[in-house]
């Protein structure tokens, strides 16, 4: 996933002790052996170097927003906006070319015969108070990082998007049809873990998404950022199986379940696929039906879905 390779964005005292401790050594090691000034240089540029690198490291780490994808990019939106990221990526960037003006600059002083210490701690001070005035990005870079990394592995491959009520099947239908355990976890944008599993047919891998806590409800209960969500993970789908529980012992009358596959047909414009689940239960003839306790007629839905998104 794009924002695993992230790494720790370092808060500013971090960076700072790191930077100065590494340049108060190089310093020392040129006491000995080269002038005073050179030994004052040494330290303004390892000091330097460090500050500079370690924050363009920072924005090369973070992934262009508009070269992810749709479902990505609105995703990062919704938990921490893609604005607010942009504009602290910039203020990094900014300052990582400052301090290395800054040590350039002084550096250069230092040869042209200022005095040396006085130099190199008016750099020190300037390239500190470069790194404090951007403390606060930092801290919500490496805050925003943690949370970019929790985001589901949803990758560039068909995708079936699993709807319904709670306890209509829908976990259960994706266990049956995925080839291995699938990875369940909790994000930002749901208090559920939402459930991801793949499969491959004839060379082509699909994957198929349970979203307890976001299709199951109508979307006039949802607050904002769950609305969003679903409209990210809807950039995302092919195609959206809805499964109905004829039976109602998901504890929903079949008419609440069928006003939300209706509201589902109107706001999205991936195709949907109807089945009535616990065949088992239900006498009943439906056009689709399945059993997710015997899997009977499991398969038979899996390659309708597959046609359908062929």
């Amino acid at each position: 996933m794009i924002f695993e390779k992230i790494r720790t964005v370092p808060r500013s005292n971090e960076l700072l002790d790191k930077a100065f401790r590494r340049g108060s050594r190089a310093k020392n090691g040129k006491i000995s052996y080269n002038t005073k000034r050179e030994a004052e240089a040494s330290m303004i540029m390892t000091a330097g170097n460090i500050l500079s690198d370690n924050l363009a490291n920072v924005v090369r780490d973070f992934p262009s927003f508009n070269e992810i994808s749709p479902f990505y990019n609105e995703l990062a939106d919704v938990i921490v906006g893609v604005d607010k990221i942009r504009v602290s990526l910039s203020s990094i960037q900014w300052a990582s070319k400052k301090i290395k003006e800054i040590s350039r600059s002084n550096i250069s002083k230092i040869y042209h015969k200022e005095d040396p210490k006085l130099t190199r701690q008016s750099a020190i001070g300037r390239m500190s108070s470069v790194v404090n005035r951007i403390s606060k990005d930092l801290e919500f870079l490496d805050e925003t990082r943690n949370k970019l990394r929790k985001l589901p592995d949803i990758r560039d491959e068909p995708t079936i998007v699993v709807a319904g009520y709670p306890n209509v099947g829908k976990s259960s239908f994706v266990k049956i049809v995925s080839s291995a355990n699938p990875e369940i976890a909790t994000y930002p944008f749901t208090t559920k873990g939402l459930l991801v599993g793949h499969f491959a047919r004839d060379g082509t891998r699909y994957q198929i998404v349970d979203t307890p806590g976001l299709f199951d409800r109508p979307l006039k209960e949802r607050n904002t950022i769950e609305r969003q969500a679903i409209l990210a993970l809807a950039h995302q789908c092919n195609i959206i199986l809805f499964i109905f529980d004829p039976s109602e012992t998901c504890g929903y009358v079949l008419e609440e379940q069928q006003k939300l596959q209706e509201e589902l047909v109107n706001t999205f414009s991936a195709p949907i696929v109807t089945v009535y689940n616990k065949k088992d239960m239900v006498q009943k003839n439906y056009p689709l039906s399945m059993s997710t306790l015997t899997k009977e007629g499991t398969d038979a839905i899996l390659e309708l879905l597959i046609e359908k998104i062929s």
